[in-house]
């Protein structure tokens, strides 16, 4: 179905993604990487209409510019395409395990992700950035492991889940402009008792449930696959926790001091949001592809 949006044709999600020739994991990666522009829709399925902040569609407009590129879809595909660690082993000419110590360091973080019968995390990256990264740090193919990456290493620290989250929560954060939404991004992130400790209020927790957004479509068949499944989606490590509770502490400020009212309406629905952090490695920030802060509001 195509509707009129500030005088621009839209497209629903399954329309789009049909019209671009991908499949539906494919599309929906293409839209969190921003390859795919979309805009929200409301409460009836159209845009401009107040209400339905977590349903989106495309504009008319951005498949024609997509399906005049060279080599469309193949080059679409192409920017989109995820490796396993082993692919990106091949990629990079270099053996899974540097692979994996590279990513465990947060050297390139995941795009995606899912979880097997036995509930092990299988993680994902973008081809484009593992060729990038090995361009960018011929160095960190070959020879030792820097001393500084071996000691975090030895110490069990692995950031792939970490980065996964931060970039998760920036993509949300880019799709919306309210305050409780923003905050119910953040949210979603935090264990319960930390989300508590900080939205003191029952109805602004309520409220943050209503709107909490889908951070991932993943299948869990299993009762271990369910449980790697939360721990994915939920920060772990102090500083990480630390660094969420005072973004969340700014954004229900914020949402307390623009919108005081959103308390008092009964029906809110599942939501997106705005940009985020993936903390960068032992301060190194060609060791990250991601940077340190959530945009300010103000």
């Amino acid at each position: 179905m195509t509707v009129m949006c500030d005088g621009q044709q839209t497209l629903t999600m399954g329309r789009a993604a049909r019209e671009l020739e991908l499949r539906n994991g494919e599309f929906e990666l293409a839209t969190q990487l921003g390859k795919v522009r979309t805009v929200p829709a409301g409460t009836d399925g159209r845009p401009g209409t107040a209400g339905s902040p977590g349903r989106r569609r495309v504009p008319a407009e951005e498949i024609t510019r997509l399906q005049a590129e060279p080599g469309f879809p193949d080059a679409l595909r192409e920017r989109i395409r995820t490796v396993s660690t082993n692919e990106a082993a091949a990629l990079m000419g270099i053996g899974p395990g540097r692979v994996l110590r590279l990513t465990r360091a947060g050297c390139f973080g995941p795009v995606r992700f899912y979880v097997n019968r036995f509930g092990a995390v299988v993680w994902l990256y973008l081809a484009a950035e593992v060729s990038d990264f090995a361009d960018r740090e011929p160095d960190l193919m070959r020879g030792n492991t820097p001393a500084a990456m071996r000691v975090m290493l030895d110490s069990g620290q692995d950031w792939r889940a970490r980065q996964w989250r931060s970039r998760r929560v920036a993509q949300l954060m880019g799709q919306t402009d309210d305050p409780w939404e923003a905050a119910a991004v953040i949210a979603a992130v935090l264990p319960p008792e930390e989300l508590a400790s900080v939205a003191e209020d029952p109805r602004e927790r309520a409220l943050l449930r209503r709107l909490r957004p889908v951070l991932a479509s993943v299948i869990t068949v299993t009762p271990a696959a369910r449980e790697s499944y939360e721990r994915v989606l939920t920060a772990d490590d102090f500083d990480e926790v630390m660094w969420y509770r005072v973004n969340l502490s700014r954004e229900l400020e914020t949402a307390r001091r623009e919108a005081p009212g959103r308390l008092r309406t009964p029906a809110a629905a599942p939501s997106t949001a705005r940009p985020g952090q993936p903390p960068s490695f032992l301060n190194n920030p060609s060791w990250t592809t991601e940077t340190n802060s959530l945009p300010s509001r103000s």
